[in-house]
């Protein structure tokens, strides 16, 4: 349990700087008279490099020792959180933010491999695994009220300061209690792999982000485009020829891996442009500062601090089918709030969506995490975990990416607050969208079909991985 409580206090700062910052871009873009561009870029800047960087780091931990990683993941990041706290502009803020990612990628894959591996038993291990699911969910979502709390407080620059004590104490408390593990059959690195997974997802989030303000059609977000599809092409085309992979395209071969992948995706963009636009709104077209429109944001919190703990029960007792469906209605009717009714011009309506989807939120995380890792060799545990860590943050990444590319192609600069309310509906119904895709998804790959599948690829997994060794062996 000691251990469990340590890898959370990790997710928690991690998971927390991808969502403090979301109250303070008003904040921010006054002081550094930031575009809509360069308020995504200090949140994407950070999820994109998480998103990176993880397999290399699931991969690499399992390899040479996954408390070594994770006690340099802790260094850098809480160093990367020094240097956020003094950043003089927005660039190097971004490029700081970026430093805090590297540091982030060490973290919550290496965290969950270790749960993994400590929590040896199925049902306790499921139970585990709720507790860390909780945790991510209350994180994410309790974000904006803390970071609505020190902004009016005591500045932005707080935000990151904050991670200083907890990353010390989380430092000292791993080196104390947390002991050492390796894969008995550790993975190879694959550098070419992990080039063409930060072109890929580089390139895609540049065009995205950069595609209102260069034009759809430019050569520059043509290009970019380019690079990413090409980028995509390789990994498919390379990683399977390869013995010991970056990203095991064998492991999409289980239904529920699969669909818990695409979830990821869609849950967190959901999150992150929710949030994204809730802030923004809140405060630059109602008006409120940054510690009110925080508190706005407390219903969401409170429904992942009360559901998330139970959803982690359930897929422990009954699988995660009742919790994704659960997950899919509620963020779907929350969407459909915001998209057909204008829930966010009125208290009321508005408070009802939050609870909504801070209910949904809350009840989609333990099935993803838990179904990404189960039915997986041991061995791979810090593999499996990257990936479906990967797919949280590809999603937060692109949420923000396409929730805020929609948002500036309908905003005038010059009439920012009076255009944000139309520019923002086709961004409504993009997060309706997720909703309903955590809802069809969920249903669809948590059947009995769905669970063969994945028995099924754990003995292929099993059965390669034997007939594979003897051969390294002898060559």
């Amino acid at each position: 349990m000691l251990v469990l409580a340590i890898c959370c206090t990790s997710l928690l700062i991690v998971t927390l700087d991808n969502t403090v910052l979301n109250v303070a871009l008003p904040t921010l873009q006054k002081e550094f008279d930031a575009s809509v561009s360069g308020m995504q870029w200090t949140v994407d800047a950070y999820t994109l490099v998480l998103a990176s960087l993880l397999m290399l780091a699931g991969s690499t931990a399992d390899r040479i020792g996954r408390r070594k990683i994770f006690v340099t993941g802790l260094v850098v990041f809480t160093l990367g959180s020094a240097l956020c706290s003094l950043a003089p502009s927005l660039e190097l803020l971004v490029v700081f933010r970026m430093v805090q990612a590297v540091g982030g990628s060490m973290l919550n894959p290496v965290a969950m491999s270790i749960i993994t591996n400590t929590f040896t038993d199925p049902r306790e291990r499921a139970r585990a695994i709720g507790v860390w699911g909780g945790v991510a969910g209350i994180s994410m979502a309790a974000g904006p009220l803390l970071g609505g709390v020190l902004v009016e407080t005591v500045g932005w620059r707080s935000i990151f300061l904050v991670n200083l004590p907890v990353g010390l104490a989380a430092l000292l408390l791993t080196l104390r209690y947390v002991p050492e593990s390796r894969a008995p059959k550790p993975r190879r690195p694959d550098p070419v792999g992990q080039l063409l997974v930060i072109a890929l997802l580089g390139a895609l989030t540049f065009a995205i982000i950069e595609a209102p303000r260069a034009g759809w059609t430019s050569p520059l977000i043509l290009g970019s485009a380019g690079v990413a599809v090409l980028g995509l092409a390789g990994l498919l085309r390379y990683e399977p020829r390869r013995a010991q992979p970056l990203i095991d395209l064998r492991f999409f071969r289980s239904a529920p891996f699969s669909g818990a992948t695409v979830i990821a995706v869609c849950a967190f963009a959901s999150l992150s442009g929710f949030l994204f636009l809730s802030t923004l709104h809140l405060q630059d077209v109602r008006g409120l500062d940054a510690l009110h429109a925080g508190l706005w944001m407390l219903p969401i919190a409170a429904m992942a601090l009360v559901f998330g703990p139970l959803s982690g029960r359930l897929v422990g007792s009954r699988g995660p089918r009742v919790p994704l469906l659960i997950a899919g209605v509620t963020m779907t009717a929350s969407g459909i709030l915001f998209a057909a009714f204008e829930a966010e011009s009125t208290g009321g309506p508005r408070l009802v969506g939050y609870l909504l989807f801070g209910l949904g939120f809350g009840f989609v995380n333990a099935p993803i995490t838990n179904t990404a890792v189960s039915g997986m060799p041991r061995a791979q545990a810090g593999v499996a975990a990257a990936v479906a860590s990967t797919s949280r943050q590809i999603g937060t990444t692109l949420g923000v990416a396409v929730i805020g590319a929609v948002l500036a192609s309908g905003v005038a600069s010059s009439s920012y607050a009076e255009d944000f309310t139309e520019a923002s509906r086709p961004a409504w119904w993009i997060l309706t969208g997720c909703g309903l895709a955590v809802l069809v998804l969920g249903a669809v790959t948590s059947g009995r079909w769905a669970r063969e599948s994945a028995r099924r690829t754990a003995e292929r997994l099993e059965e390669e991985t034997a007939t594979a060794q003897p051969l390294t062996q002898d060559k």
